[in-house]
């Protein structure tokens, strides 16, 4: 049975499936969705817990036997597999497939695993799970739903705030859902219930972004100028390597160049995100990036990272200004810039941070 996570506190005061499955790769929820089954069985009765983590010595007869032991004050038991992998391999995906099919009236087993990729999600295993399971699926929160997530935050704890002021946050904690938890919770120590001001906000949230490489193409394709700079700032400053950041940009930059060949030659876009795996929020960031980007800029683009990985090789790039984190952010703003000509009656949209400032920023 499948069950959405807002579904969870009505159906925890009900009496306790006997097995639960959460897979997210959304830390905090995930964590307070297993505290809230774990409370649910405690005030049911299930007063003895046994946690088990997969890791590469553990043996899988370890669960069978948790599941058919019992404790010795006859105390019911819920038990905890952690899977932090979610590939249990051969022998794994057959005794789960076992204990599914032979679960004990006087226990309750909670599985945790991470968000399982199409592959994974086809096995026997994970079908037998969802079948015996409440098998909770929680949704990574996304850059665009994160000042609406904040709000409702807030609104648990009698607070609100304008748009501006949950964009801010938003914006602070790049990437990280348990800082924005955090940064919620000291608003609700330091202000009282009632709307939340800007200035109130902007005093209390710490700068606690921490950023993701990964995320950087998110900034890229969606042509967020402005994050895609402050994101690079931050990537920097924070010391990550830069040919992981360059591989990743060019990466990017190859993926695009390839659909937009296809598209060229008359090939459905959606065949070709499907000939080369692209899906989930990524799939649709990618039709506008193509639409806004020429296959001159990307062929351009793709040159100029490799201009790049000479810089970083301590080797000269006369094409670039500054050192090999500027070339970095001249190949990235080619993606996310728009080339279209602007509207009638309309400027085109310009960066806050032009490309003189942007190479005296990372030249310091």
């Amino acid at each position: 049975m499948q069950l959405r996570i807002d579904a969870l506190d009505t159906h925890l005061t009900k009496p306790l499936a006997q097995l639960y499955v959460i897979s997210s790769d959304e830390h905090l929820l995930a964590q307070e969705a297993a505290d809230k089954i774990r409370k649910a069985a405690r005030m049911q009765g299930f007063s003895e817990r046994e946690v088990l983590s997969v890791e590469r010595s553990f043996k899988w007869g370890a669960l069978l036997a948790a599941n058919q032991s019992q404790s010795l004050f006859g105390d019911k038991k819920l038990i905890e597999l952690r899977m932090p992998t979610g590939k249990p391999g051969k022998d794994g995906g057959q005794a789960l497939q076992s204990y599914a099919a032979d679960l004990s009236p006087d226990n309750v087993t909670l599985i945790s695993l991470p968000k399982l990729d199409w592959q994974t999600a086809k096995a026997s295993w994970v079908g037998s799970l969802q079948k015996a399971a409440v098998y909770i699926e929680i949704a990574n929160i996304e850059r665009a739903q994160l000042p609406q997530w904040l709000g409702q935050r807030l609104a648990a704890q009698g607070q609100s705030a304008e748009k501006a002021g949950l964009d801010f946050i938003a914006e602070r904690v790049e990437g990280n859902l348990l800082a924005a938890h955090q940064e919620i919770q000291k608003l609700g120590l330091l202000h009282p219930a009632g709307k939340l001001s800007m200035e109130q906000i902007h005093d209390a949230v710490l700068n606690v972004a921490r950023y993701d490489v990964f995320k950087l193409n998110e900034a890229m394709l969606q042509g967020d100028v402005a994050r895609l700079v402050r994101m690079l700032e931050g990537l920097r400053g924070e010391g990550e390597a830069l040919p992981l950041v360059l591989w990743a940009v060019a990466e990017e930059v190859r993926t695009l160049l390839k659909l937009k060949l296809g598209m060229s030659q008359g090939k459905p876009l959606g065949m070709l995100l499907k000939e080369y795996r692209i899906w989930g929020p990524r799939e649709r960031l990618m039709e506008p990036a193509l639409h806004r980007v020429s296959l001159a800029t990307l062929e351009t683009a793709l040159q100029e990272a490799a201009q790049v990985d000479k810089m970083i090789k301590g080797l000269r790039a006369p094409h670039f200004l500054g050192d090999a984190w500027d070339g970095m952010l001249q190949v990235a703003l080619k993606i996310a810039r728009d080339e279209r000509p602007a509207r009638a009656g309309k400027s085109p949209a310009r960066s806050s941070i032009g490309s003189s400032n942007t190479s005296k920023t990372y030249s310091q």
